[in-house]
């Protein structure tokens, strides 16, 4: 069962998104600091990265600065550890657990199993497990899901109407063995479908192609010789999602002129700004105002476990928005509206 934590009206992501006003602390208020976690006073947040690094630019970064809003708004504290190896999921999580936090994030589908195990050895705790489907019963721990296909979709369907060779692909940052990964990819490749018979035309089925070596995520120099592989191809419209594996691919794809490149997670206008040149929009999971509403429900009381639908959207056109055509425009936010409300599907699995 799903439960949704808020929903956004705007059919596109506002480039300030991240802008949820601060509560201001009294003069009086002590300042939490790390020496204070585990105390009664004390409301601390630990936040467990997967093997991608916290300043990805992209997922884990979300999740990182999620955790900071809500350490603000709530007058806490709030800590991160980068996993270096798959082995230290465990470990990591067990640091702030046995600190007396009360809260932890964890940060990917890989870090499932774990979260679950800790979420059982620490009931006092309060789990956030990011692109983890929970379907146990634990009270204390909660999956904050995303529909990525929604995302991809919308981005695909723009790119569908941007291209002019009919070449459009996909380049994954990691495997199609995760689902939120794979949903991503595949939901591009059907928006580009679904316009492409909008328009009566016969595009070639968008490629698509996943990293499957030991450096998921992060892995630039993949990332933009595969770009280039495309680019070499005549190909116009690359969607390049997947942490720093696919901010090279954006990178790679804004040397050449008049291409178009689409990022993911946030809005990469601002993350990775050598990517501007070709940057028209990113397929966006809301995942910091999904993990500062997580937060809010273990302040409040109300945090009950089971799995949370986050948001998704696409992110402003910025430099583009003049140049793209507002019919163009007006038919990708329609269909935006559609595909959220389930109107139209995407036929991805889940």
């Amino acid at each position: 069962m799903f439960k949704k934590f808020k929903k956004f009206a705007a059919v596109f992501a506002a480039a300030g998104l991240l802008g949820i006003a601060l509560s201001a602390c009294s003069t009086a208020e002590k300042a939490i600091t790390e020496a204070d976690c585990g105390t009664e006073e004390a409301f601390c947040i630990g936040l467990v990265t997967d093997i991608g690094k916290v300043d990805d630019k992209s997922f884990n970064q979300s999740a990182w600065e999620g955790a900071q809003e809500a350490a603000t708004l709530n007058n806490g504290f709030a800590k991160y550890v980068e996993t270096q190896d798959p082995k230290d999921y465990a470990d990591n999580i067990a640091l702030f657990a046995e600190a007396g936090y009360n809260a932890i994030v964890t940060v990917g589908f890989l870090m499932a199993e774990a979260t679950a195990v800790a979420a059982e050895q620490y009931p006092d705790v309060k789990f956030i497990g990011v692109d983890q489907f929970y379907g146990g019963t634990a009270a204390n721990y909660s999956g904050l899901i995303f529909p990525e296909d929604k995302a991809g979709f919308i981005v695909g369907y723009l790119g569908g109407y941007l291209t002019k060779t009919g070449k459009t692909a996909a380049i994954a940052g990691g495997p199609d063995s995760i689902p939120p990964v794979r949903k991503f990819i595949e939901g591009f490749v059907a928006g580009v479908e679904y316009a492409s018979q909008e328009q009566g035309k016969s595009y070639p089925k968008a490629s698509s192609v996943y990293y499957t070596g030991a450096n998921a995520f992060q892995d630039p120099a993949w990332g933009a010789s595969t770009a280039q592989q495309y680019l070499d191809q005549d190909f116009d419209v690359i969607f390049s999602a997947g942490g720093k594996t696919g901010n090279g691919g954006l990178a790679r794809t804004a040397q050449k002129a008049g291409v178009y490149c689409i990022g993911v997670d946030t809005d990469q206008w601002d993350t990775v700004p050598e990517a501007q040149a070709c940057l028209v929009t990113s397929a966006m999971k809301l995942i910091p105002q999904g993990v500062v509403a997580l937060i809010g429900q273990v302040i409040d009381g109300t945090f009950a476990g089971g799995n949370f639908l986050g948001d998704v959207g696409a992110a402003p056109y910025h430099d583009f928005d003049a140049t793209i055509p507002a019919d163009v425009k007006d038919k990708v936010a329609d269909v935006t509206a559609k595909v959220i409300s389930d109107e139209i599907e995407t036929g991805v699995a889940q």
